[in-house]
């Protein structure tokens, strides 16, 4: 299914979750980036994770690369399996 500038309605819902403090730093400075809400970046990142497609320019990643480092984002997607609450 595709949009082709389509208005598409939803209903969205409010959800509770938790995530990496530092992670979310960098979600909220992407979001900024991009001139939109967490929530819309969330669900691009989800509908692109669905598709096997990766949500983020070239340039984008370089971006995100540069708030990680500001944020000391210093782990790779591997060790989601390994975080641990303090």
């Amino acid at each position: 299914m595709t949009c082709d500038n389509e208005k598409i309605r939803v209903e969205r819902t409010q959800l509770g979750v938790r995530m990496e403090k530092q992670l979310v730093k960098v979600l909220k400075a992407m979001a900024g980036y991009h001139d939109m809400s967490l929530g819309d970046l969330l669900e691009g990142i989800v509908l692109h994770a669905f598709e096997g497609k990766s949500p983020f320019s070239t340039e984008g990643i370089k971006k995100i690369n540069q708030l990680k480092e500001i944020y000391g984002v210093d782990y790779d997607s591997s060790a989601s399996h390994h975080f641990v609450e303090e």
